[in-house]
């Protein structure tokens, strides 16, 4: 026997039908013997929907307000999976996030998980019941409903499956597991079985949309073993009830990989905008002044790249930010121009990042330099460069992405089973 925490998102969650398939997943892992916890996203659409009413009732909304709408969406998914297992004879109660509780603090919209206690879903556990629980919210300070922001159902499931000791996370989704690259730019893609906690992360933030970055960071604090699953799959196909190693990609410790490639995929973020500064003084501070009101902004900065003149005292300085957020960054800019003492504010939008990712690559040297060399030969022009231990990203013309990514995928051989 094992306890498990099922996670089933929106498109699991769709119709009636799909919540009816959800319900023969869960259904099989109880008749297994398990303990389980299953957390529900709203159905397909549904908050968009919630967040559009919001919006036309009025722009500039109360967002303590803004949680008590979108967070019904999970709250009726939750209650539907419930029926539906209780029509199949399994013992099922629905959970909104305030009963468990999921504490969270104050910053309505965005909320960050604070603490959970896990006592009361283990009663449930033992009473032989499986608790349904709405995902994407808790509780606030203020004693009310709070949201976690997009994607918070991932996190939800894995700091509840933190806070029971889960033997393991499901996380079911749309898509079978964890590829390679985008199996849409690159067919030849193939699924991982296994990818470690920090490759996952590296590849969630830098435009894989399989899992929400902060359900990785915190699987990997708390060493949670998380399969990415699919939903659409018969839940009574062999294998589909395997405890060890069920059908999908496993994120776990590096340790569990026994095997390493030195790249294990490629991902890519589109809508990068670049911005360029030219003969800004080169004196301490400048940086500060420049990255400071960009933060106040809440204007994410990426790659910077800086290069000085011969004579030290002018330097030339470009970095990318969201190509959304292009305008606002400029307006900043030019507020600070006379102070950083600048000549010249350049941009240009429709930038693509492309990174090779691989845990492999702490011990392997030339990795860089052979995705340098495949771009070149491909015609494709390195506009900037960052690297860490296990990733080089790559800034390049958005029209040569879908090529740079099928060039570096075969480069380094993950095309090949």
């Amino acid at each position: 026997m094992a306890r498990i925490v099922m996670k089933f998102g929106g498109t699991s969650v769709a119709d009636i039908d799909r919540i009816r398939n959800v319900a023969r997943h869960v259904k099989r892992e109880v008749d297994a013997g398990h303990e389980v916890a299953v957390v529900v996203s709203a159905m397909a659409g549904k908050t968009n929907e919630l967040v559009a009413w919001t919006r036309q009732t009025s722009p500039m909304h109360d967002a303590r307000e803004y949680d008590a709408i979108v967070a019904s969406g999970e709250q009726v998914t939750a209650g539907l999976l419930a029926i539906a297992l209780q029509a199949m004879g399994v013992h099922a109660r629905s959970w909104q996030g305030w009963q468990i509780p999921i504490k969270t603090d104050n910053a309505h919209g965005a909320a960050r998980i604070l603490e959970i206690d896990g006592s009361f879903l283990i009663e449930r556990f033992q009473e032989g019941q499986v608790a349904v629980i709405s995902g994407f919210q808790g509780i606030g300070p203020d004693n009310r409903i709070s949201t976690l922001g997009r994607g918070g159902s991932d996190t939800s499931a894995v700091a509840i499956a933190a806070a029971v000791k889960a033997d393991r996370c499901d996380i079911y989704t749309d898509v079978d597991g964890v590829y390679t690259t985008d199996p849409r730019v690159e067919p030849k893609a193939r699924r991982l079985s296994r990818i470690s906690f920090e490759e996952m992360l590296e590849m969630a933030s830098l435009g894989a949309k399989v899992l929400q970055v902060r359900s990785v960071e915190l699987a990997m604090v708390h060493k949670v073993r998380t399969f990415v699953r699919s939903s659409f799959e018969d839940p009574d196909a062999p294998g589909m009830g395997d405890l060890i190693n069920p059908p999908g990609t496993l994120i776990c410790d590096e340790e569990e990989i026994v095997e390493q490639q030195v790249v294990t995929g490629i991902a890519y973020a589109k809508d990068e905008a670049q911005i360029s500064l030219r003969r800004v003084a080169d004196r301490p501070g400048i940086s500060a002044a420049i990255f400071g009101p960009l933060a106040e902004s809440h204007i994410n900065v990426d790659m910077i790249v800086q290069n000085v003149s011969e004579d030290g005292t002018k330097t030339d300085m470009t970095f990318t930010v969201p190509s959304g957020d292009l305008d606002k960054a400029l307006v900043v800019l030019e507020k600070v121009k006379a102070e950083i003492g600048c000549d010249i504010i350049q941009s240009e939008a429709g930038m693509v990042k492309v990174s090779v990712i691989g845990i492999g690559m702490r011990s392997h040297a030339g990795v860089a330099a052979t995705a340098f060399r495949a771009l070149a030969d491909k015609g494709i022009n390195i506009r900037a460069i960052t690297t860490s231990e296990i990733k080089i990203s790559i800034l390049i013309d958005g029209p040569y992405a879908e090529l740079a990514v099928r060039t570096l995928h075969s480069v380094y051989g993950l095309d090949k089973h």
